[in-house]
């Protein structure tokens, strides 16, 4: 439908010298904000990190109707170089991973969507999971299209492991999906690995596809929700959203309407999707959509239409490379509905309620830019 993740102290200080190394001269005041984490989280579990990269955690199964509320907090899109080629992008990381350390009481997990590395390189990807290892809570990994297309996906395996993956917690069931796959428009042609990355990470270049879920995932989903009540809280992380949007940006997923074709039997079904870069909001049926902001930098809105619930975020200011960029935090209701709260660096925060999806956008409506979009 078209709009709507030797002894135990000498191991640690080997860990402790690659961080520092992978991360000199920082500015001063980052540098000792990721230090002093990682030194308390160090402390706190006796020399070891205070987490894994791991994707899968035990929780509950997904029903009842006493579950409580709670909340998660999202880093996306980050972009990341090499520090000497950019080292902005790795400051705005920092900021991130400060701003989530810092919330009170902290967030039951961190989640982070997609796109860590810009051109998928090991330099840069190792880069993005030493600064993401001192987020103080547990950490959840998305895969994006910038970390995958170079080498296939084997590195970003190897640090964060599998890209597709389910768990339950507090009585909601939690998708992660790998929604960039692509056709092979690369073998024919003999491009290199870098030339396949390079075409991937641009837009409308007509050589790539648009991207899917892909039938494997798709008969795993469909696997993965069977055993799962119709009243069951479903809540999916998507790379890509998960309908079509703007095709030339690839803001788009092919195959959309036969996932949402899976998920349409759940009564409610909320999808959080990275990539587009901005305060997004849609709905179809009862599948209610959220974007996630990037730390790197926000996109303008697509020249084609956005869907009618969309409140658009103010025009970022050219002058201030932070501007339009933040991170956020998702309130999720025992329901399974949610509040996305969308954390705009330098702004004031906007909070897009359960009660404004769920009305179709009568209810709790949040206010509007004052600065129109370009």
């Amino acid at each position: 439908m078209k709009p709507k993740i030797k002894s135990i102290e000498t191991k640690y200080m080997q860990e402790r010298q690659e961080f520092f190394h992978g991360i000199k001269n920082l500015d001063r005041r980052s540098f000792l904000k990721v230090s002093a984490a990682a030194m308390g989280a160090a402390a706190a579990s006796g020399l070891l990190p205070s987490h894994s990269f791991c994707p899968v955690s035990v929780g509950q199964a997904a029903s009842s109707d006493s579950n409580p509320s709670f909340r998660f907090a999202y880093i996306s899109d980050s972009h990341l170089y090499e520090k000497k080629i950019n080292d902005r992008f790795v400051r705005a990381l920092l900021r991130a991973v400060e701003d989530v350390n810092n919330l009170d009481p902290q967030p039951d997990f961190v989640f982070y969507g997609g796109d860590l590395a810009q051109l998928g390189q090991p330099k840069e990807l190792e880069l993005g999971a030493q600064i993401l290892k001192n987020v103080k809570a547990p950490l959840r990994m998305m895969v994006g299209e910038h970390d995958w297309y170079l080498d296939l996906g084997q590195k970003w395996q190897e640090l964060f492991g599998r890209p597709t993956y389910s768990w339950n917690h507090k009585g909601v069931h939690f998708v992660t999906l790998n929604s960039v796959v692509e056709r092979d428009f690369w073998t024919k042609r003999g491009l290199t690995p870098m030339e396949r990355m390079m075409t991937v990470a641009g837009l409308d270049n007509g050589m790539q596809s648009s991207f899917t879920v892909g039938t494997q995932q798709r008969e795993w989903l469909k696997n993965d929700l069977a055993s799962y009540s119709n009243d069951a809280p479903i809540i999916v992380f998507s790379h890509s959203p998960l309908y079509k949007l703007y095709k030339k940006w690839n803001f788009w997923t092919d195959d959309a309407e036969e996932v949402q074709a899976i998920l349409n039997r759940f009564e409610r079904v909320v999808v959080i999707h990275g990539h587009t870069h901005q305060i997004l909001t849609n709905r179809i049926g009862n599948i209610h959509f959220h974007g996630m902001l990037s730390t790197a930098w926000p996109w303008p809105y697509a020249p084609e239409g956005m869907p009618e619930l969309t409140i658009e975020m103010n025009r970022p200011d050219p002058f201030n490379p932070n501007d339009g960029c933040g991170d956020g935090q998702v309130h999720v209701h025992p329901d399974g509905l949610v509040d996305k709260i969308y954390n705009l660096w330098n702004r004031k925060s906007i909070t897009v309620a359960k009660d404004y999806t769920a009305s179709w956008g009568s209810q709790s409506i949040p206010l509007k830019p004052n600065r129109a979009r370009y």
